[in-house]
């Protein structure tokens, strides 16, 4: 397997060229040769892995190539979560107890290097916290007040690193990346019970009150208690043997958090946080969708020293995308260069990449549902009135935010269609999925894959009736039969 050392100045990390090939994080997001590479590792030793950075962006990209990227996104953003090191610091908290009982003080700082740190006594301690956040250098502040706990641990940039550490890090990064195995935490065990997370005041919930009501219902009826949970019931979560996530997810939101815990914590799940990572992300779609060979608009990546270059690939009228924008939100037409230039300038402020895409204008999508590989249900979604997409939030009306949508049986969708869908779900593997497809001159192309697709009672319901509920409920049963 190829191994790659992505930094930001190359030059500093020169010391480790027997290890592995060091590359800069703009040639590794710029340069389409290592899109192609196959059966790659990639440690990512960015300055930065903040949201939407170059870090985690090189990380991303690296999922989405198949390539094997330590720390994965997964790991970028459980950091930037208190309330998720602290779940998992609690499975460790006997070790922390222990390594820290001699200190007097009421506070104790940890750098961790490499999964190491100068003093020898603390090597089980940082072992420990790296093997469950693959960050490679981090700085873990402990406070005592009944006990030692965790109050934040942050990644620090190679400059935040005393000069008499410099030393042990270079040793510490040679004994590293001479390893052949790279140790990742393990799922803890837990329980039972079904949780439907629902969060009041959601602008674009994934399902309607009647549609819960009949997840409650039917559920019922298949022997699961169930209750109807908020965002303030996180520490709850782990009373329960099953989650259903029904509120709108991002990145950055309560429901990734849920999702993340549910994980760790060996709780059966519809979705994954790995599929929120995924399909909160274009720039990992489009990337994705290349790369797997499956149709789609013409798509670019746009980043700040190709703008010019990509407008004369696209041409207009295009879709500019931010990254994670979802249910239209997020999403501009570009009609004039004026307007792209506008509009690319103020979308980059807040991400290092975004998605530039033809226009390809439909009187409706195909939303094809999919349930751990399998089609279930089939909709036509048309455009809002008087709009290019789906949603006008800009509608002065509330019935003109959206426009009216039609379901039909499985074997009415055009075998392109649900060949593209079928393919498309591959990439994201076992769960539930909404698979948007436009039909363009009797061609299929994907627009999108989202995870915690729309459920709602009237619409994806419509033809099949209670058997989408069911089958939603079986998936989550055989989840558990497994553990």
């Amino acid at each position: 397997m190829n191994k790659f050392i992505v930094v930001d100045q190359p030059k500093a990390w020169q010391f480790l060229e027997e290890n592995a090939q060091i590359i800069s994080a703009k040639e590794y997001l710029t340069n389409p040769a290592y899109a192609s590479l196959k059966k790659a590792r990639v440690f990512n030793l960015c300055k930065k892995f903040s949201y939407q950075s170059k870090g985690y962006y090189v990380s991303l990209l690296a999922e989405a190539r198949g390539h094997s990227p330590l720390p994965t996104v997964k790991n970028l953003v459980d950091l930037g979560a208190l309330k998720l090191v602290k779940i998992v610091s609690e499975e460790f908290d006997d070790l922390i107890q222990q390594s820290l009982k001699s200190i007097k003080s009421k506070e104790f700082t940890l750098s961790i290097y490499f999964g190491q740190n100068v003093a020898k006594k603390y090597k089980d301690l940082s072992a420990m916290i790296h093997r469950h956040f693959q960050i490679p250098f981090l700085r873990v502040k402990f406070i005592f007040t009944n006990k030692w706990q965790i109050q934040q641990i942050k990644a620090i940039e190679g400059a935040e690193i005393p000069e008499d550490h410099q030393e042990s890090l270079k040793l510490f990064a040679q004994q590293y990346f001479s390893k052949k195995r790279y140790d990742i935490a393990r799922p803890s065990k837990t329980m039972y019970d079904l949780a439907i997370l629902v969060k009041d005041g959601d602008i674009a919930p994934p399902s309607n009150a009647k549609a819960i009501k009949k997840f409650i219902e039917i559920a019922e009826k298949m022997n699961f208690y169930v209750e109807v949970v908020t965002p303030k019931d996180l520490s709850r979560l782990s009373s329960f043997d099953a989650l259903f996530i029904r509120q709108s997810t991002e990145v950055m939101n309560e429901a990734y958090a849920f999702a993340r815990k549910a994980k760790q914590e060996n709780i059966a799940i519809v979705d994954e946080p790995d599929a929120i990572l995924k399909c909160c992300n274009k720039v990992f779609m489009a990337e994705a969708l290349e790369l797997a060979g499956i149709p789609a608009p013409k798509t670019k990546i746009v980043h700040q020293e190709n703008v010019q270059a990509v407008l004369d690939e696209i041409q207009l009228p295009c879709v500019l995308k931010a990254p994670d924008s979802t249910f239209s939100f997020g999403v501009k037409k570009a009609k004039t260069e004026d307007e792209y230039y506008q509009l690319v300038k103020e979308m980059l402020k807040s991400s290092e990449l975004i998605i530039a895409q033809e226009f390809c204008p439909s009187d409706y999508d195909w939303r094809i549902g999919m349930l751990d590989g399998e089609a279930f249900y089939a909709c036509r979604y048309y455009m809002a009135k008087g709009h290019w997409q789906i949603y006008n939030w800009d509608a002065k009306e509330k019935k003109d935010q959206d426009g009216n949508a039609d379901c039909l049986p499985i074997e009415e969708v055009p075998k392109p269609i649900l060949d593209a869908a079928i393919k498309a779900t591959k990439i994201m593997g076992k769960g539930l999925f909404g698979i948007d497809v436009k039909e363009i001159d009797g061609k299929a192309l994907v627009i999108e894959i989202n995870d915690n697709p729309n459920i709602d009672a009237d619409v994806e319901d419509a033809y099949y009736g209670d058997k989408i509920y069911t089958k939603i409920l079986e998936a989550l049963i055989k989840r558990l039969n497994e553990k």
